[in-house]
């Protein structure tokens, strides 16, 4: 690791912390040249399978993309933000266990509308209704008789 304040080449570990949740690793370093010690994080990286639109277009994975999603479903609901975060991880896991280096969007929101489904029954129709496009007050009739079963 190169010293952000001499560019010095080598740096010696002087301390490892694991986070709280586990998720990352801080170290404190210090170089072997001007002494000042700094810090550095370790994380894991990831690699999400691109995402399929309908259109056939490709797009990288965007976690805030469905952190919108579940906030526009959510939006004035009673479902904390831990409940949330829980929901996102859970789908996340479930796109890097498919192993696949594509996904069809369709597939996303399907996960998307299981994990609604689960949290809150009103965010799970707003969505499923806008998701599927409605024509008719029949299909959203059968998906909130669906919901109350």
């Amino acid at each position: 690791m190169k010293c952000p304040f001499c560019s010095h080449s080598e740096t010696q570990v002087v301390e490892t912390r694991i986070s709280e949740d586990g998720d990352f690793i801080r170290r404190r370093r210090q170089c072997g040249s001007c002494e000042k010690r700094f810090t550095t994080y370790e994380r894991p990286e990831v690699n999400f399978p691109v995402v399929v639109k309908k259109d056939g277009r490709r797009i990288d994975y965007d976690a805030s993309k469905l952190r919108g999603s579940f906030a526009l479903a959510l939006r004035k609901r009673p479902v904390s933000t831990e409940q949330v975060g829980a929901a996102i991880d859970r789908i996340e896991e479930k796109l890097l266990n498919l192993g696949l280096r594509e996904v069809p969007s369709a597939r996303i929101g399907e996960l998307v509308m299981r994990e609604l489904k689960k949290i809150d029954k009103v965010a799970y129709v707003r969505f499923a209704s806008v998701y599927r496009s409605f024509e008719d007050i029949d299909e959203f009739k059968t998906l909130v008789d669906e919901v109350r079963r």
